[in-house]
């Protein structure tokens, strides 16, 4: 039996269980004179669940991760057996052609014949091994789930167990979660430090030319490229600040008329339409930049005798920031009308306006939703590529002016992984030192929104 399908019967074994338990408890509760129960029967019936699922599916698990490696080396003994000593990488071949047969995958009419054996062999013990694993799961679960059943009675703590259990359970993702932060935080820093090895560090910081296309002659300009990575942070800070700037006040005005204004009928038309930005995809927002806004901010470029670029950082950073309106209002929005009415009551009360309210009560209440929003929505700018690159280009130019055409990390990041690319020269792992830099920066937004939350709510606390 393959996983998924013991799976299933596992996770139905486990909703029988269930039942059982909860009809067993409720049974034992409604008895005449029986003591009472310590947990509801919904408890007995999760801790009868658990126990028949917990040790079944530990067992496939288990199978899953050990199949492979005991498998492979028994059927390459016999491969090596036929074919006589070989090296470690023509065996590494052999292997990946055992694999290509074992799943189906077969290039030509003529296969080898001690390959095709070893593929059967393979096949025929992952399939005994299967059928072991299922007897063995279904065994367990069924005797795990009796002797919970067996014990349910009114002084068993089934409520604390079971509690016990979540919270393990929970541990284990938050920990899952921690190491694969961790993991991909060393991933960039073992390639950014390569990088490093070959290129200056002060260079990529604080250099003011980005051209990491390596040339093919030494007598070429630029034979050993610039890393410097101003002009690419410059770019993005420049349409992340155009984009904030149209987001933020649209955003969190929206948000405070939703609230605190706007009737019912009207909230209840206007929200989702807003939301629906949210879910447009940037590839469109892309197209929309680069045929419709960047081609009407040069004509009106030119009509004031301005020199402005076909791709501009303007264009990009407009378009963005309709993009993230949705994500500054909606969680403006929700956040404003978490605040107790009380606050607003009392204000009232007192003799304040609607607008000294919002003002002086309402938004300080709501600061630290509000600055978590305002800060998903610069890592979502930050993030962006699509329109970058179809609004702004891809030339990394020193320059603070919004009408000339910039780049972001983000799209050099994409430019330098697209196609077959050697992870030995500067040029490829520049890309690990950008997103290392941007982890940086992110990094110290986080820091500073995090101060900030802290001292308005002390303040208002």
């Amino acid at each position: 039996m393959s996983p998924l399908p013991l799976i299933t019967v596992v996770l139905a074994l486990s909703t029988l269980a269930f039942w059982q338990g909860k009809r067993r408890a409720f049974a034992l509760s409604c008895r005449e004179g029986a003591v009472k129960m310590h947990s509801r029967p919904g408890y007995y019936g999760m801790l009868t669940a658990l126990w028949c699922a917990v040790p079944a599916l530990s067992i496939v698990i288990i199978w899953q991760a050990i199949a492979d490696p005991l498998l492979v080396p028994l059927i390459m003994d016999g491969v090596s057996e036929a074919k006589g000593p070989m090296p470690p990488d023509q065996l590494n071949l052999l292997l990946n052609d055992v694999r290509n047969l074992v799943a189906g995958h077969v290039f030509g009419r003529q296969v080898d014949p001690v390959l095709q054996a070893a593929a059967d062999r393979y096949i025929g013990m992952m399939r005994i091994g299967n059928i072991a694993t299922a007897a063995l799961a279904l065994s367990a679960g069924l005797v795990a789930a009796y002797l919970a059943y067996a014990r349910i009675r009114p002084t068993l703590r089934a409520r604390n167990q079971v509690e016990l259990a979540i919270e393990i359970v929970l541990t284990l993702c938050s920990t899952f979660a921690i190491f694969i932060t961790i993991g991909i935080v060393l991933s960039v820093l073992f390639e950014s430090i390569r990088f490093f090895q070959q290129v200056s560090f002060v260079d990529f910081l604080f250099g003011l030319k980005w051209s990491p296309q390596m040339a093919i002659r030494a007598d070429q300009a630029g034979s050993s490229g610039s890393f410097g990575a101003i002009p690419v942070l410059t770019g993005t800070f420049l349409i992340s600040g155009i984009a904030m700037a149209i987001a933020v006040p649209f955003g969190l005005m929206s948000a405070i008329y939703l609230s605190e204004y706007a009737g019912p009928k009207f909230r209840a038309v206007v929200k989702p339409l807003l939301e629906i930005l949210a879910g447009i995809p940037t590839v469109v927002y892309g197209f929309f930049a680069a045929l419709v806004v960047a081609p009407f901010i040069r004509d009106l470029g030119v009509r004031f005798g301005l020199s402005v670029s076909s791709e501009s950082a303007l264009a990009a950073g407009l378009v963005m920031g309709v993009m993230i309106i949705p994500f500054v209002s909606s969680l403006s929005d929700d956040v404003i009308n978490a605040v107790p009415q009380s606050l607003r009551d009392g204000s009232y009360g007192l003799g304040a306006t609607k607008s000294e309210t919002i003002k002086l009560v309402i938004l300080p209440a709501a600061l630290p939703g509000i600055v978590g929003s305002v800060l998903l929505a610069v890592s979502r700018a930050i993030g962006e590529t699509m329109i970058v690159v179809m609004a702004a280009g891809l030339a990394a130019n020193l320059t603070l002016n919004p009408l000339q055409a910039v780049t972001t990390v983000t799209v050099q990041i994409v430019t330098l992984l697209v196609g077959d690319q050697e992870f030995d020269s500067p040029k490829t792992l520049a890309a690990f030192a950008l997103g290392l830099l941007l982890f940086i920066v992110t990094l110290m937004l986080n820091v500073i929104a995090l101060y900030v939350v802290r001292k308005y709510r002390e303040e208002y606390e």
